[in-house]
């Protein structure tokens, strides 16, 4: 038995084992259900709609791609403060019989945007210009991104795919309870756009509630328009011309030109190996796969399994490697299209070899002493994700965007949908922190065409060359160390699926200089002793809303979980 099926039956006892008992005091969710379990095939989202379209999809003989396509557009429906038309992302598809690749549907920056765009004139940050209306949005990638994949590995027309979207948004679907929150808490925002107060609030300007009726009937009539005439319609038709029109009425960057000038680009995924397995994630312009292979590359040298799980040793270490990972993020990723990315130097071994010997099992260090790293040297010559896996062995992880929820607050009037404002995450003034606290440099800065930097983490894992997991999360920067914690917890605490997904998580990123941490996350005493190696730990709000599938090497048999951080999600639905 090689090591890759050792370990999947050392996960399948501690799963039995765990599944009874959960975890002890101080979890986040204690799990108290099964994974999900499949042999035709899997489809996990951050919405049961969702799930149930491309499970149908897959149901009838189509791939994982198809199924990938048909999800993308059921989340624009379903997950407004998310899933989207008006945003982009990232998708890694693994074809069972070749390519393992990344696709790039990231926005990009008009071509009237400039360095300083956000700034005054005295050379300060203006405040919410980066985040609030159509001057915070860049040229949306998801439309075409979508067409991509499906003209390169699909085997269903769009028409058949998008068919049971439109449906839904003419007809509309009864609002979870996650979702009536997310409306209620943002009905203020709306109201300050005539537009997305138009869409997303009651004729009386209330926000929807659990179980009533959301239907979106302009949303059907520019989802007919692309199933008929597909990117076209949006880059180049009637979409574009609504977009154009509206961006120049209310203060936006978008021309219709920008639009037709929009192309995705199909780049090779980061790679890297870690005790055995190889770990495949996203390239530049994402952080996330850099990051994550990084961060795996440093713990390697730790055993975390003997640590234990959430033990003050092992979280030490595993926010230590993220201090160091995230620092070198605010200096050296950018969009590789404008900017050399030290990629080979970031995930080298040797590199990681260099940062673990600066690092102390007894003490923290202090961000202020850590600074971007030199890995030239080792150089060789708001979001959501969904994770699927076909009958056939291929597999796809798509994680997009459109930034905060609910983007820029701002809808495209006569379209139905919102736009992102992704633009924030550039380094609007370098030293700066975006929405999400992450600072960057002049990598990133804003340029013309150019695509933001991005945390996104679409993931897979082989073991002895077969896939093993699919796996990713939304979540902004804490992206990266979510779905590297999934991955610790089933490779170095051989958790099954749903233990390791709902597990608590921990989040360090240089700056501010703090663990954080989820409520009843870790031990009194484990925060007591990190607090006295002169870690700052701070409780937030939880962490991540992680799709991931794991494959049984030995059947086949998939096993899933979505999170059960996420309300509007059940335990299961058939398969």
């Amino acid at each position: 038995m090689g090591l890759h099926n050792r370990l999947f039956s050392m996960i399948c006892l501690a799963g039995l084992l765990l599944g009874i008992t959960g975890f002890s005091a101080g979890s986040t969710s204690a799990a108290s259900f099964p994974p999900l379990k499949s042999s035709v095939g899997m489809v996990l989202s951050s919405h049961p709609i969702a799930n149930n379209i491309g499970m149908q999809v897959l149901k009838d003989g189509a791939n994982a791609v198809d199924a990938a396509v048909a999800v993308g557009y059921a989340l624009a429906v379903v997950l407004p403060a998310a899933g989207n038309l008006g945003g982009g992302g990232f998708a890694l598809i693994h074809m069972a019989k070749g390519d393992t690749v990344a696709l790039d549907f990231r926005e990009v920056a008009p071509a009237n945007a400039s360095r300083d765009m956000y700034l005054n004139d005295k050379g300060e940050v203006v405040p919410n210009a980066s985040t609030e209306g159509f001057l915070a949005a860049g040229v949306p990638g998801t439309v075409a991104g979508m067409s991509a994949m499906l003209e390169r590995y699909g085997t269903r027309s769009l028409a058949q795919l998008i068919a049971p979207s439109i449906e839904y948004a003419e007809s509309g679907y009864v609002v979870g309870p996650g979702q009536a929150e997310s409306f209620a808490a943002n009905a203020k925002r709306f109201r300050s756009y005539p537009s997305a107060s138009k869409y997303f609030l009651k004729p009386d300007g209330t926000p929807y509630r659990e179980d009533e009726i959301f239907a979106q009937k302009d949303l059907a009539k520019t989802l007919r328009l692309i199933a008929a005439d597909g990117a076209a319609a949006f880059y180049e038709g009637p979409i574009a011309d609504m977009i154009s029109a509206d961006m120049a009425a209310k203060g936006g960057l978008i021309t219709k030109s920008d639009l037709a000038k929009y192309a995705p680009v199909w780049r090779d995924p980061v790679w890297g190996t870690y005790r055995g397995y190889e770990v495949v994630s996203m390239c530049p312009p994402s952080s996330g796969g850099i990051h994550i292979v990084q961060i795996l590359n440093i713990l390697e040298g730790y055993d975390l399994e003997s640590m234990g799980f959430s033990s003050s040793s092992a979280v030490h270490v595993m926010a230590e490697a993220m201090r160091y990972a995230y620092a070198d993020r605010s200096e050296f990723l950018g969009d590789p299209d404008f900017v050399k990315v030290p990629t080979a130097g970031l995930t080298s071994k040797n590199y990681a070899a260099e940062i673990r010997s600066k690092i102390s099992l007894e003490r923290a260090t202090p961000s202020s002493e850590v600074k971007p790293g030199a890995p030239w040297q080792h150089e060789g010559t708001n979001t959501t994700h969904y994770s699927i896996v076909d009958r056939y062995g291929n597999a796809v992880a798509v994680t997009y965007t459109i930034n905060g929820s609910y983007g820029c607050g701002e809808a495209i009037e006569g379209a139905g949908f919102l736009m992102n404002n992704e633009m924030d995450d550039f380094s609007i003034k370098p030293g700066v922190p975006n929405l999400y606290g992450l600072v960057g440099g002049d990598a990133n800065a804003i340029e013309p065409y150019k695509r933001p930097l991005s945390s996104m983490s679409p993931s897979m894992v082989f073991g002895d060359g077969r896939l093993f997991m699919v796996l990713g999360s939304p979540g902004g920067a804490r992206i990266i160390t979510t779905v590297l914690q999934v991955i610790l917890n089933v490779i170095d605490h051989t958790m099954d699926i749903r233990e390791a997904v709902d597990a608590p998580r921990i989040h360090m990123q240089w700056v501010p200089d703090e663990i954080r941490i989820e409520k009843r996350g870790l031990s009194k005493d484990v925060e007591s002793k990190l607090t006295a190696m002169g870690h700052n730990v701070v409780v937030r709000a939880p962490m991540g809303d992680v799709n991931a599938i794991l494959v049984d090497p030995a059947t086949g048999i998939l096993y899933g979980a979505g999170d059960s951080r996420n309300r509007d999600m059940v335990p299961s639905f058939s398969y």
